[in-house]
């Protein structure tokens, strides 16, 4: 990053709405001119971040880094329904992953509950809050419509008496649901969430940090602008749901006796086909066991794309490209699919493997002989040096690289055709082998001795060239194919559940790869020649039962050579 790019007091060149709105206030003259810019990220740690939150990652970091600021990792854990460690443990590991820091700028949302409690009761004093005690039903009925303005029948309760039923209300004395304490702002306002919010509830509920010390906890519209104003919050970057919840959000940093005033700013939420990014619903895909976990490969959580083999680069790029809009929009899920190849098309060593063998015989070559060809690892990045490839008699090769008689078109493996192995030599089928059921359990070759490396010093055509492995010096491995967990481009149109796909994972086993994969370890990212982008399975593969995931295809126009 440039030094222009880290000066707060030296003009960005803007990428975006955010970025200018930025700029315009710490100019000279504006809202935190001579301040520098903080933002902050706060998950609420109920679930496991997914690529929708990456989006929102990389711009709540990615903004304070633009412009020589920084950013607050908060949870948001005022919810003690579904919060745990486990998530909370999660979250940090999967934003380190991205590559953004908060260094010890890690806090709590619940840090912040005596404080909170405490500018609670002074709105309680300044005549800006009350409780209530309308059920939710009651306050459905009664929050009225366009036309109609919401009734409270407890909106002039006495201050002194509000302030002893708050107080109770903290003590436990009520049931859950019995009373709220809500906000007296305007029961006419066009905008309902300035309806009197309620801005606490009472939830009998053991929180993972503060155990059964409360039993009242703030609602998230309350809680949010405090905590930003406490942490000196600039800028409050969050998804566009929030931004008729602005007003609100203003409204309490204007009636709390807090000294920051951070600004609020809203931007479209990520969205992507062919998968869904509710928790509610990710949480009823792992507990309904139709994957095998938050990091399952098919899963859009990050720990299940890191699984698949996406690499940071990978998705900060994706977030870039898409940029950052007013309204929201559906991205195609093969864009990132896009970008995870682009990164592993220059990062990726190339190595063979064979997913559904069949034996090649040599029939010709020395039976009992080897020799080895050393083969560059990845044509994109010569310093990543070379490996050695062993080559005998008994050759694996891709059952689909053989066809006895070929259809028009064909220019692979059948009777009386020459191919190229890649890297070693040309060779001319002469037959197959069959069992009783008719099926090919052997293919026959003679090797072109001067042809070693591939090449044809006659200078005849060889129209196809198809991968291998050494017979002799294979490894023996498992892989998973995956594909869309679902079957339509918009799962979230109806019943998600209906619309899974029975085919999204595939699992081949008896796969043959080269030996130098001996020692291959996660989260190391291999192109499989012909077959795609594979990674090491970071749960399951092991050095005696070697198992790697497919992280993307190859180009359709590049994946099969006729």
């Amino acid at each position: 990053m440039s030094e222009e790019m880290k000066n707060p007091e030296t003009e960005v060149v803007s990428g975006n709405f955010i970025d200018d709105f930025i700029q315009e206030d710490i100019a000279p003259g504006g809202r935190f001119a001579g301040m520098k810019v903080h933002t902050r990220f706060p998950p609420e740690p109920n679930g496991y971040l997914h690529i929708g939150h990456a989006k929102a990652i990389c711009i709540d970091f990615g903004t304070a880094e633009k412009f020589g600021g920084i950013s607050n990792l908060r949870m948001d854990d005022t919810n003690p329904t579904k919060e745990d460690t486990e998530y909370v443990d999660a979250i940090q590991n999967d934003i380190r992953w991205l590559g953004f820091t908060w260094e010890d700028r890690f806090y709590y949302a619940s840090d912040y509950f005596p404080k909170m409690y405490e500018l609670a009761v002074k709105l309680i004093r300044d005549g800006f809050a009350y409780v209530c005690e309308l059920t939710p039903e009651q306050m459905r009925e009664n929050r009225g419509d366009l036309t109609h303005p919401a009734v409270s029948p407890y909106r002039d309760r006495p201050i002194e008496e509000s302030l002893d039923l708050f107080e109770r209300m903290k003590n436990g004395e009520f049931e859950d649901g019995a009373m709220t304490l809500r906000a007296k702002i305007d029961l006419h306002s066009g905008n309902f969430n300035m309806r009197d919010p309620v801005i606490y509830r009472i939830n009998h509920m053991a929180h993972h940090r503060t155990g059964t010390e409360w039993c009242i906890y703030p609602m998230y519209d309350y809680a949010h602008p405090i905590e930003d104003a406490i942490e000196g919050i600039t800028h409050s970057l969050c998804s566009l749901e929030f931004e008729d919840h602005r007003p609100l959000y203003d409204w309490v940093i204007e009636h709390v006796d807090l000294p920051a005033k951070p600004r609020q700013i809203e931007f479209a939420r990520l969205g992507i086909n062919n998968t869904v990014m509710s928790k509610r619903k990710l949480r009823a895909l792992v507990e309904g066991g139709y994957v095998s976990g938050w990091d399952d490969p098919r899963m859009p959580t990050l720990c299940g794309l890191r699984r698949r083999g996406y690499t940071p680069a990978s998705i900060r790029n994706f977030c870039e490209r898409i940029g950052v809009a007013k309204v929201n929009s559906t991205v195609e899920y093969s864009f990132l699919e896009h970008c995870l190849r682009e990164d592993l098309n220059i990062n990726a060593q190339r190595v063979m493997a064979v997913l559904d063998p069949i034996k090649l015989i040599i029939t010709n070559y020395p039976e009992g002989q080897s020799e080895s060809f050393e083969v560059e690892n990845n044509p994109n990045r010569p310093e990543d040096g070379s490996r050695i490839v062993t080559f005998s008699r008994e050759l694996w090769i891709e059952r689909e690289d053989f066809m006895e008689t070929p259809v028009k078109g064909y220019f692979r493996l059948f009777p009386g055709n020459e191919v190229r192995l890649k890297t070693a030599y040309v060779v001319k089928c002469t037959g197959c082998k069959k069992d009783e059921n008719g099926v090919v359990t052997e293919v026959y070759a003679q090797y072109d001795p001067e042809t070693r490396g591939g090449n044809t010093p006659d200078g005849r055509k060889v129209k196809s060239t198809i991968h291998w492995v050494d017979g002799n010096g294979s490894l023996d491995a498992e892989i998973r194919l995956y594909d869309s967990l679902f079957t339509v481009p918009d799962p979230e149109a109806g019943d998600f559940m209906e619309y899974l796909n029975p085919n999204s994972l595939k699992v081949l086993t008896n796969c043959k790869v080269e030996a130098s994969l001996a020692d291959a370890k996660a989260p190391a990212s291999y192109q499989f020649m012909r077959q795609g982008y594979f990674c090491v399975d970071n749960m399951d593969s092991r050095p005696d039962h070697l198992v790697f995931n497919r992280s993307v295809s190859l180009k359709d126009g590049f994946k099969k050579g006729k």
